[in-house]
């Protein structure tokens, strides 16, 4: 060791080097000490952003807020754009925020309200001058949710060509071109949203399209990250209640039960979490508290899909005059969301298929196929056919929901089953038996009238004979 020599009274010290600099350091660093003003107080934390705040950042982030956090939001825009009415992004917020709580409480009000303050926006901030990408994204977003996808599909690539690095700008494209059964460009914008952006809204998306892919397992996989990564309750809420229709999807309604009470523990106003919930009971026969769950989900969000989910419920328990006003109630919500401007034509044709006239069904629904051609209108379409006895015609459309060389490869109990009951019609034995029973095996739960239907239809084909080929 280096030693260092030291004077003192007459007398020599010797002192390690590395002892040297360790006094040295205390003295500069005690020095520094002195010079810092006397209690100095610690750095206050950030507050915690309030309800409108929190909703801001979701509305313009792309994900899911609390409706009082939205209600909070709204005011504060309203507010603000009636002194500041030249504010197109305060505009676009706006009308975002619209969008986002007509999809969240089914209030088809709030999309004439919404594109109102949307085409402002882009009044003010025209499209073609500076740069308003807030505001067509929004008009893409509420067009999807009025189910026009075409339109969807206007606003989303105009406001990809203006702004091709904003993330917001994909997730409307995706829902609209998945409308419109263009599934190469779904797969082509997700490739791009993910080159641009991860993090938990980007995982949910491509879960979705993950799902039509029959990629269930990398769905449920997303969808689990989605939900470790969220920023708020609202969120993850969100997140849970999609892992619990994909658990549902797959037949396992005890593990969707989990996933729907954990959104509504997280979001209790969350209705679509409240009907999956009754889904999911009606499927492990807790048929008291399904109906409890559908009843309240109705009252949150008067869906006219909730009720024909609850009046199929009712049907398949011999309570028909409940089953009947269910129907009732479901055609007085369609006529009530038309007038918001939502396009109700695939509910409604369903719906006239299994419990009105198959007829106008038919109509509505090549109508809506030469609109918006995606796969849920196709099998509605060829049930459609072959419940007005035109089966020959319905396999056409059945297959092209179900072959893959048709671009359909999402794994769907209901599909299956609609084609499966063509094929029984068509006498040909053989493919009927397989794909009814490929439905209960998908989904031994997907429809609490087409679940026993399917098992009657199966006890009378019979088994399949020990030779020749089949049918």
């Amino acid at each position: 060791m280096e030693m260092e020599r030291v004077r003192g009274r007459g007398r020599v010290h010797v002192l390690p080097r590395p002892l040297i600099a360790a006094l040295a350091g205390c003295a500069v660093l005690g020095g520094a000490l002195m010079l810092l003003p006397p209690d100095r107080p610690a750095a206050a934390p950030a507050p915690a952003p309030g309800p409108a705040a929190r909703a801001e950042l979701a509305v313009t982030g792309g994900v899911p807020a609390a409706l009082p956090d939205l209600a909070a939001f709204i005011g504060d825009r309203e507010a603000f754009v009636r002194t500041h009415a030249r504010d197109g992004q305060a505009w676009a917020q706006l009308g975002s925020a619209y969008v986002e709580r007509g999809r969240r409480t089914g209030d088809a009000a709030d999309f004439p309200r919404a594109e109102r303050a949307l085409r402002t926006s882009l009044k003010v901030r025209p499209a073609n001058g500076a740069r308003n990408a807030e505001g067509l994204v929004g008009m893409a977003a509420l067009a999807n949710a009025r189910r026009d996808f075409p339109a969807a599909r206007e606003w989303g690539e105009a406001a990809l060509r203006q702004a091709p690095k904003r993330w917001t700008s994909y997730p409307p494209l995706l829902d609209a071109y998945t409308g419109l059964g263009d599934y190469k460009a779904v797969r082509r914008t997700l490739e791009q949203l993910q080159g641009l952006r991860s993090g938990a809204a980007v995982m949910a998306h491509a879960a979705g399209v993950y799902r039509d892919r029959g990629w269930r397992e990398d769905a449920q996989a997303a969808l689990a990250d989605a939900a470790a990564r969220a920023a708020t309750p609202a969120e993850e809420a969100e997140w849970q209640y999609r892992a619990g229709e994909l658990a549902w999807e797959r037949g396992e309604p005890a593990d969707a039960l989990r996933h729907f009470e954990a959104a509504l523990r997280l979001d209790p106003g969350l209705s679509s979490a409240r009907a999956g919930e009754g889904r999911a009971l009606a499927a492990l026969g807790r048929a008291r508290e399904a109906q409890s769950a559908y009843r309240a989900a109705l009252a949150e969000r008067p869906s006219p899909q909730y009720a024909l989910e609850l009046g199929e419920l009712y049907d398949s328990l011999g309570r028909s005059e409940d089953a009947q006003a269910q129907y009732a109630a479901l055609r007085a919500r369609v006529v009530k969301e038309q007038a918001g401007g939502v396009d109700g034509e695939l509910l409604l044709g369903r719906f006239e298929a299994d419990h009105g006239d198959a007829g106008s069904a038919v109509r509505r629904l090549r109508a809506e196929w030469a609109r918006q051609p995606g796969l849920d209108v196709a099998d509605a379409l060829g049930w459609a056919m072959h419940r007005a006895g035109r089966s020959e015609e319905a396999l056409a459309w059945a297959k092209r929901t179900t072959d893959k060389e048709h671009g359909a490869e999402v794994r769907s109990a209901l599909y299956v089953y609609h084609r499966g009951m063509i094929e029984r019609e068509l006498g040909l034995t053989g493919p009927a038996r397989r794909h009814l029973e490929e439905a209960l095996r998908i989904n031994p739960y997907f429809s609490p009238v087409g679940v026993p239907a399917a098992k009657e239809a199966l006890a009378a084909l019979g088994e399949p004979e020990a030779s020749g080929s089949p049918n």
